[in-house]
């Protein structure tokens, strides 16, 4: 039996689609009913009762965490410090994902899974001290960096990008961030795949290739509205209460060496827009 904390968010719908197709035994809950900032919450994780417990909670305001980082930190930091205590004595798998803010961007090649935390924002450093008591905890873990995720649902970037490309004749977009864009399907499978290759510590999933923000957002609006003109610009044109890395690619090749290769991060946005639109002619 699975617990999966949080399914209604973009990785969680995932997790939830998925574990229903493998046929696997899961519970699914979320507040108020399991609340991390709530210690009760935890006794739900009994010895013998959750062979992994799959958490999908996380403050993910970026900007938000700037003027309320103790909230941020007590999400990302504390309680899920306590959920990894409570999964080494029950001795459950928890698998928690990460970010790739918790570098500082000033890097020329991918981030390996290994390099040192030195984020720039404190939403960034809230998942840093997530990750370092996880490990702390002795619980057996995976923990999961990624960037940039989007989905067929929920509130992302490529979304955003999608309707306004229908309805404007022209977008500006930041061109001066690079990562690699993350489909939340594809992060919930191959997490999975992770855990069925017995992977264990810290691993990176995303979207394979790299790209700028601009290069994301000109693909998507090059398949819903080719007439509308994305202009690039720099960070400086958008100023937000969090500093953004500029180059937070993540090093992808341990994880490709268990499970192969990424797709590409063109052909899952392709996929997510192809049944957006699927799901809107339904």
């Amino acid at each position: 039996m699975d617990l999966l904390i949080s399914p209604g968010g973009m990785l969680g719908r995932a997790w939830m689609a998925l574990l229903s197709a493998q046929g696997r035994p899961f519970e699914a809950v979320s507040r108020p009913e399991f609340d991390l900032t709530e210690d009760a919450s935890f006794d739900r994780i009994a010895p013998g009762r959750y062979a992994r417990v799959i958490n999908c909670a996380a403050w993910t305001d970026v900007d938000g965490a700037e003027a309320q980082e103790a909230e941020a930190t007590r999400v990302n930091g504390d309680a899920v410090g306590l959920l990894a205590q409570r999964c080494a004595e029950a001795d459950s798998m928890l698998v928690h994902y990460s970010t790739d803010y918790v570098f500082n961007g000033n890097a020329t090649a991918p981030y390996a899974v290994d390099a040192e935390h030195d984020p720039v924002n404190a939403y960034g450093r809230s998942k840093a001290k997530g990750e370092t008591l996880i490990r702390a905890s002795g619980a057996r873990h995976l923990i999961v960096r990624t960037s940039w995720v989007y989905a067929p649902w929920g509130k992302n970037f490529v979304l955003t990008m999608r309707s306004l490309g229908r309805d404007r004749d022209a977008l500006t977009v930041v061109n001066d961030q690079r990562g690699r864009p993350t489909s939340a399907q594809h992060l919930a499978q191959a997490s999975a795949q992770l855990l069925e290759a017995g992977a264990s510590g810290t691993l990176h999933v995303t979207d394979g290739g790299e790209c700028t923000w601009f290069d994301l957002a000109e693909a998507v609006v090059e398949t819903v509205n080719p007439s509308c003109k994305v202009e690039p610009c720099s960070s400086d044109a958008f100023p937000r209460p969090a500093k953004r890395p500029a180059y937070s690619v993540l090093d992808l090749g341990p994880t490709e060496a268990l499970v192969g290769p990424m797709p590409q991060w063109r052909d899952n946005v392709a996929a997510v827009l192809a049944e957006v639109s699927a799901a809107a002619t339904d």
